[in-house]
């Protein structure tokens, strides 16, 4: 490349840090202001300039224009200050963003598969000239806690994408976000005039079957190697796609693996702070979605591995969804909610009608679970009745709202800590800040995918595995576990600070690595020889010199 080409170049680009020879070399002499400025200085201005911005939306807007002019500069930048920006380019704000898509939109990134192109998907994909190590796919029907939001939906792999680099040190230029637009069913995105996405109902059914059996075969062909990470599909359609394709390819669902990892991880750390068992625990989750049977099947896989038997493991789970408790008194449940269902026989003693819908009060009072968990999706679904009615049962309760955008959560910590006098141990889905509770500081964990997904990925690229098991994911959540502040200091977060996320995810993609290998999924390789290439594979934001090719 030369001149202003490469100055557009977001990969190559290096802006005002050009020095005078490569300016020479690359026909950049009075492109740019003389000054030769170092990448340290260049992030310096770039700080000013988004504390300049007013809302959080307008900061949303400036990073991922960065990231578009210049991706060094924008990773030098969001690991400088990773505490205050990570939420602005991910969760919470990410929402609004995908909600205003349509209206904040600059310039291309990643790659749209519309259903009305479906006959062109070879091409599309073919358009391509770069290598990918990782895609993150959306169909955009089920984004956060917001639901549809179509075309929009392309925010959340444009998101996770860059925490895959911010965090797990994958190239930028190895990864790939993809949008399938299928239509939607939101009315408000179909009846905004600058809805960029295709205008029609949502697809489903044989079409949309065939439609991503289509996708997956048209990427084993094109990029037959790839890291392929499915987000925030309908919890109808995210489970049978996973299952379908698992050993087709090296592919994981987010929603659904990488939740589980990351909350079991954080329940290992709260139940050892406080010097308990998980398989001791009893555990509700409030939320029958993906995500929340996700998170049992995970510590249900967990207990197996401490020893507990398949029966003894499933008493330990009480799962509620829109009719009440999940148990095998209840007809037509599906496979998954069988392998989870509480047994009617340790019902009997109960001191409620269970013969029909159990309610949420219900269980709580008569379960008496140590660990409540909600992924609902609905604000405010955690009462305070019912979490005094547990917090009277139990000394320090285990409570994780987590729910995202913040609008969604199911209780605020202040309130859980209000309502529990300061004794439960909290981790949200969106992050909060510490709450002051009785003259003490309470810090609170996000409980956020991102302490995994790019971790897996950076343990995946670089031992080559082949596939993605359950057991990598177990493994990546004890390998989080034992990063957890509190393990030292029981007031502590239960998650490490956002600072250290490429040491603590170096440290999961090691595990996850090793149990590849041990499975036969990746190269064997020594200790000493698998550290290496995942110190390799990582990438850092640093100016590379330019010299011309003859």
């Amino acid at each position: 490349m030369h001149g202003r080409a490469l100055i557009e170049s977001p990969l190559d680009n290096k802006g005002t840090a050009f020095t005078e020879q490569e300016r020479i070399d690359f026909g950049l002499t009075g492109l740019l202001p003389p000054h030769v400025e170092t990448l340290q200085e260049q992030s310096e201005r770039a700080y000013e300039a988004f504390c300049m911005k007013q809302s959080d939306i307008e900061k949303h807007i400036y990073l991922r224009q960065l990231q578009d002019e210049n991706e060094t500069l924008f990773y030098r930048l969001m690991l400088d200050h990773i505490e205050e920006m990570m939420p602005i380019v991910y969760t919470p704000v990410v929402g609004a963003a995908c909600e205003k898509f349509s209206h904040i939109y600059r310039r291309p990134r990643g790659i749209f598969v519309s259903y009305p192109e479906r006959h062109l998907m070879d091409g599309v994909l073919d358009n391509l000239i770069q290598d990918v190590d990782v895609i993150v796919v959306t169909d955009g029907e089920r984004i956060l806690g917001l639901g549809d939001q179509g075309a929009g939906g392309m925010g959340i792999p444009i998101g996770k994408l860059a925490l895959y680099t911010l965090c797990g040190g994958i190239h930028p230029g190895k990864t790939l976000p993809i949008l399938l637009d299928l239509g939607t069913n939101n009315q408000e995105r179909l009846n905004d005039p600058m809805y960029i996405g295709w205008r029609h109902e949502r697809i489903k059914g044989k079409e949309y079957d065939e439609f991503i059996e289509s996708f997956v075969t048209t990427v084993k062909r094109r990029f037959p190697d790839v890291l392929l990470q499915w987000e925030d599909f309908a919890s109808v359609d995210s489970e049978p796609i996973l299952e379908r394709y698992r050993d087709q390819l090296c592919t994981f669902n987010d929603d659904i693996q990488g939740t589980a990892a990351v909350t079991t991880g954080t329940i290992l750390a709260a139940v050892a702070a406080v010097g308990g068992d998980l398989a001791d625990q009893r555990i509700v989750m409030l939320g029958a979605g993906s995500a929340g049977f996700g998170i049992c099947s995970q510590l249900k896989r967990t207990m197996l591995r401490q020893g507990l038997s398949e029966e003894q493991a499933q008493q330990r789970f009480y799962i509620l969804d829109v009719d009440g408790l999940i148990y095998d008194g209840r007809s037509n449940l599906s496979a998954v909610e069988k392998s989870l269902a509480q047994s009617a026989a340790n019902l009997t003693d109960w001191d409620c009608d269970v013969t029909g819908s159990i309610a949420f009060a219900d269980v709580v009072r008569n379960a008496k679970p140590t660990v409540l968990v909600g992924a609902t999706g609905h604000a405010g679904a955690f009462p305070e009745e019912i979490i005094r009615e547990m917090a009277q049962h139990v000394e320090q309760p285990i409570i994780f709202p987590l729910s995202n955008p913040t609008s969604r959560v199911e209780a605020t910590p202040a309130e859980i800590l209000e309502w529990t006098e300061g004794r439960a141990l909290i981790a949200t889905g969106s992050p909060f800040d510490p709450v002051e509770y009785a003259g003490k500081t309470h810090a609170i964990a996000q409980c956020n995918n991102s302490y995994i997904f790019p971790a897996m990925g950076l343990g995946i690229r670089a031992s080559g595995a082949t596939r993605v098991s359950d057991e990598m994911f177990a493994v990546a959540a004890i390998a989080l576990q034992e990063k957890s502040p509190a393990l030292e200091d029981p007031t502590a977060s239960l998650l490490p600070a956002l600072k250290d996320i490429r040491d603590v995810a170096r440290h999961i993609a090691v595990a996850v690595a090793t149990e590849a290998q041990a499975q036969g999924l990746a190269e064997k390789t020594s200790p000493e020889e698998l550290e290496k290439r995942i110190d390799q594979t990582i990438w850092s934001p640093t100016y590379a010199p330019l010299t011309r090719s003859n």
